[in-house]
C-alpha cells in the first residue's frame, strides 16, 4: 500500500503539472492578446515556479534506491574546537530543522547533548515524510564553517567542524539480527531544561553496539524501557545503513568523508568571512547568500548530489554490462 500511493502521488504530481502548465499557457495567450502586462507577468512567473517544480520531480524519479522512501535519522555531531564547533553544529540543527519544515516533514529530537558554554556537543532528529532519506542521504560528512568568532574578543576568524550522520528508519520488513552479548547498554539522566522527573531519573538510554562500534542514544520518553525500545530501532538502522554503505557503489568516496571530523575530510565549506560563499565540493555547486542555506535552502545541493551519485552508478552499471 505504500509503495501503491507514493506511484499514485508521484503520478498525480505529474498531472497536475501538466494542466498548470496548460492553464498558464492559456492565461498568457489571453492577456497578450488583451494587452494585459500584469496578466502576462503573473503567467510567466507561475510557468518559472512550475519549471522549478518540474526539475525538483524529475530529481525525485532518482530516488530509486532500496531504503530512500524511508523516514530518517539524522545525527550531527561537533566537531574539535570547544564553544565554536559546538555552536556550529547548533546551527547545522536549526538549518536541517528549517529545510524540514519548509518541505512538510515532521521532525522530532530523539537525544540531544549541550555543549558547556553554547551549542550542543550532538542530536539526534528523526525527519518523518516522503523520501526523507533519499534526500538527506546525500548531506551525510563533515561540514566546515569559516566566520568571525562571536566567542572571541579579538574578533578573529575561526574555522569549526561538525560532522552529519543520516540512516534510515526501517520498519519490520526488513530483519536485522542483533546478538544481546554484543550490545552494551547505559542509563543516564536526561538532559533538558529540567523538571521534577527530567534530571531526578536515569530514563536515558545509550547502547553501543561493541563490534561495530555503532552507539545510539534516545531521551525522547520519561520511561526507560520505552527509550530502550527506541534506541534498539535506531541501532537496527544503524546497520542496516552500514549495509546499504557496504552495497553503494560510492561507499568508499562516503566513509571516507566520515573518517574524521576535520581539515580535508569536508563536503561542503560555509565561509561567512572575509567573502560570503557555500560551495559542494563534491559537486561544485555554490551560492553565494550563506544566510539563505544556513535558513534551510539546500535543495540546489542535495539536487546536485543526487544526480552526481546517479550518474555514477549508472556509469558503474555500464562498465559492468561492458
Amino acid at each position: 500500500m505504500r509503495e501503491r500511493n507514493r506511484l499514485a502521488s508521484g503520478i498525480e504530481a505529474v498531472l497536475a503539472l501538466e494542466r498548470d502548465v496548460a492553464d498558464s499557457l492559456e492565461l498568457a495567450e489571453m492577456a497578450e492578446a488583451e494587452g494585459d502586462a500584469a496578466m502576462v507577468a503573473d503567467a510567466v512567473a507561475t510557468l518559472k515556479r512550475l519549471a522549478e517544480e518540474a526539475k525538483r520531480r524529475e530529481i525525485e524519479s532518482l530516488l530509486s534506491g532500496e531504503a530512500d522512501g524511508n523516514d530518517a535519522y539524522l545525527e550531527i555531531n561537533a566537531g574539535a574546537g570547544g564553544t565554536e564547533a559546538q555552536d556550529w553544529a547548533e546551527m547545522l540543527l536549526r538549518m536541517y530543522v528549517r529545510w524540514a519544515e519548509q518541505h512538510g516533514y515532521k521532525v522530532q529530537l530523539m537525544e540531544q547533548s549541550e555543549g558547556e558554554q553554547a551549542g550542543i556537543k550532538s542530536v539526534t532528529l528523526q525527519v518523518s515524510g516522503p523520501t526523507a532519506y533519499g534526500w538527506l542521504k546525500t548531506e551525510a560528512g563533515v561540514h566546515r564553517l569559516v566566520r568571525i568568532s562571536p566567542f572571541d574578543s579579538a574578533a578573529r576568524r575561526q574555522t569549526s567542524f561538525a560532522s552529519v550522520w543520516v540512516y534510515p528508519v526501517i520498519d519490520d520488513s526488513i530483519q536485522i539480527d542483533i546478538n544481546p552479548a554484543d550490545l552494551k547498554v547505559d542509563t543516564y539522566r536526561a538532559s533538558g531544561a529540567g523538571g521534577q522527573h527530567v534530571n531526578k531519573t536515569e530514563s536515558a538510554i545509550r547502547i553501543t553496539h561493541v563490534p561495530t562500534g555503532i552507539v545510539v542514544a534516545c531521551q525522547t520518553d520519561r520511561s526507560q524501557h520505552r527509550n530502550r525500545a527506541t534506541a534498539m530501532e535506531m541501532l537496527r538502522a544503524r546497520m542496516y545503513e552500514a549495509e546499504l554503505q557496504r552495497r553503494e557503489a560510492a561507499s568508499s568516496a562516503t566513509e571516507a568523508a566520515k573518517t574524521d571530523i576535520g581539515w580535508g575530510h569536508q563536503i561542503r565549506n560555509y565561509v561567512l568571512a572575509p567573502y560570503q560563499l557555500v560551495k559542494d565540493l563534491r559537486t561544485g555547486v555554490e551560492k553565494g547568500n550563506p544566510e539563505a542555506v544556513l535558513d534551510g535552502d539546500l535543495d540546489a545541493f542535495m539536487a546536485a548530489a543526487l544526480a552526481a551519485r546517479s550518474g555514477a552508478t549508472r556509469s558503474e552499471a555500464s562498465a559492468q554490462a561492458q
